[in-house]
């Protein structure tokens, strides 16, 4: 990780600086808000997202062959892609819990954002084959089995709804879970507008409406998806988590009792859920108020860091001599 020069670059002989963890001493408070958490029960969730949409992979297949059906046939391709979405977002889960090792300090934890980076552009990848296959058959519209049709995206529907909503509560705090509910409301609008489309195809014969529905889903799944994949590549260059101002956390800093200045100051994510922060901080003795407790504002600082924030790993280093600049005060220096 880029920040890790921060534990080795004390060459400005500060011998009163001092640096602290939130992660020394903020997890032994009961904020709860110190990292928003996926609920607790995510791996059964996947579990069940696994095993109902694999029990759907075969039904569609069998259907596919009976109704000879490439339309179906294709989306059950889809659909195999989307379980090895969620199983690679549910691995990505529990990495994220195995312990730190003296190799890999933080752990695993940055699983989760690569997890939700592939997942965007498995999605992308997936509507870039139903474009090419709906062009194709806009030229060379194909007979289809309407009622088998209709009946097997039915189930559909189902399925992936009732998956969907499963995902929706840790969608909200976890880009990672974002991906495996983007995953799963996607297909569930495909197996909606599939049923219409063979019902349309029924009453009508108009055997273009297919393909033309499907380039239309492709359209509005390629809206969706293009967030999760900004978000996503975002956090995987370390970039600070949306819905963190980083100006807003600066002048927060800068406002502390007996702080002179903040300089050198990274927020970045450690995981889908956890957010981490640097800072050097110049708080000069002359500054400080009278019967000032230095562990005390570390203390402080980085509960209230995680509490205003969301950012449960602050490392804050305090200078106390302004006269001698930091070699990592010059706001280009990294």
């Amino acid at each position: 990780m880029a920040h890790s020069h921060h534990d080795d670059h004390d060459h400005h002989d500060h011998d009163h600086g001092r640096k602290a963890g939130a992660h020394d001493h903020g997890h032994s408070h009961s904020h709860g808000h110190h990292h928003h958490h996926a609920p607790a029960d995510m791996g059964r969730i996947f579990a069940i997202g696994v095993g109902l949409n694999t029990l759907f992979v075969a039904v569609e297949v069998a259907a596919g062959f009976w109704a000879g059906s490439m339309a179906l046939l294709a989306d059950a391709g889809h659909n195999l892609s989307d379980v090895l979405a969620l199983l690679m977002a549910w691995g990505a889960t529990v990495l994220a819990k195995r312990a730190p090792t003296s190799r890999r300090t933080y752990g695993l934890r940055k699983g989760t954002i690569l997890a939700s980076l592939a997942n965007a552009v498995f999605l992308l990848l997936a509507i870039g084959a139903i474009v090419s296959e709906s062009a194709q058959r806009l030229s060379h519209p194909s007979v289809i089995a309407t009622k088998t049709v209709m009946i097997t995206a039915a189930i559909g529907v189902v399925i992936n709804t009732v998956t969907a909503l499963l995902f929706m509560r840790g969608s909200k705090e976890d880009l990672n879970v974002r991906g495996a509910f983007m995953h799963m409301a996607s297909d569930a609008v495909i197996s909606v507008a599939v049923v219409i489309g063979a019902g349309v195809i029924a009453l009508t014969g108009l055997e273009w409406i297919d393909p033309a529905l499907s380039l239309a889903i492709a359209a509005v799944i390629v809206v969706g998806t293009w967030g999760l994949l900004r978000d996503s590549v975002n956090l995987a260059l370390d970039g600070a988590p949306r819905e963190i101002d980083v100006a807003e956390v600066r002048a927060w800093l800068a406002a502390l009792p007996g702080v002179e200045e903040i300089h050198d100051l990274h927020i970045w994510a450690m995981s889908t859920t956890e957010t981490a922060l640097t800072a050097h901080v110049i708080r000069p003795a002359a500054n400080r108020p009278e019967g000032d407790d230095a562990d005390h504002f570390l203390h402080q600082a980085c509960e209230e860091l995680a509490h205003r924030f969301n950012i449960g790993h602050a490392t804050l280093q305090v200078e106390t001599d302004s006269e001698n600049a930091c070699r990592l005060a010059p706001a280009g220096v990294v």
